[in-house]
């Protein structure tokens, strides 16, 4: 009997030393929450424009630019392969900046000395799509440019895109 009375001691001291050890921790504050940002969005993309143009130097590829971190996104421009219908197309593939990156150019350089460009707008998501001519040749120059949130382009890609990859 005292050796049932002494467990039952035992265990009720160590249940109100776990309560009031509970109850001494400071209470923590909540982080205050952010101010939402509205972002004013801009009508459905236009129709891609071809202009033609014979500069020579177009159909080579300059420097690119690196976005700051916070503003980083990944693009990924690849040919379809197809000679019937030879097409680049243009995929977001996300970024910590695809919510606050307002727009995205792209400017297809075909070999035949065609330019076409087109835009991705808000709302990005990833797999947001742009598609424009290419032809069969591989000397077809892509160029994607980011407007920032300050309102500065940034020229985040720019090279040749096979037409077709034998990897």
């Amino acid at each position: 009997m005292k050796k049932i009375f002494g467990i039952t001691l035992a265990l009720g001291f160590c249940l109100m030393l776990a309560l009031v050890a509970g109850c001494t921790q400071p209470t923590a504050t909540p982080a205050a929450t952010p101010a939402p940002i509205v972002v004013e969005t801009a009508p459905a993309t236009e129709e891609p424009t071809s202009v033609p143009t014979t500069v020579a130097d177009s159909l080579t590829p300059g420097p690119t630019q690196a976005l700051q971190d916070i503003w980083s996104i990944e693009v990924q421009v690849e040919s379809n392969g197809e000679a019937i219908n030879p097409q680049i197309t243009t995929t977001l593939r996300g970024g910590k900046g695809m919510n606050v990156i307002p727009e995205i150019d792209v400017r297809i350089t075909r070999s035949d000395g065609v330019v076409e460009e087109d835009r991705m707008v808000q709302p990005l998501h990833i797999g947001s799509s742009v598609v424009l001519d290419g032809t069969t040749k591989n000397t077809d120059r892509a160029e994607v440019w980011v407007v920032t949130p300050n309102g500065d382009k940034v020229k985040i890609y720019d090279a040749y895109v096979p037409f077709r990859s034998y990897n």
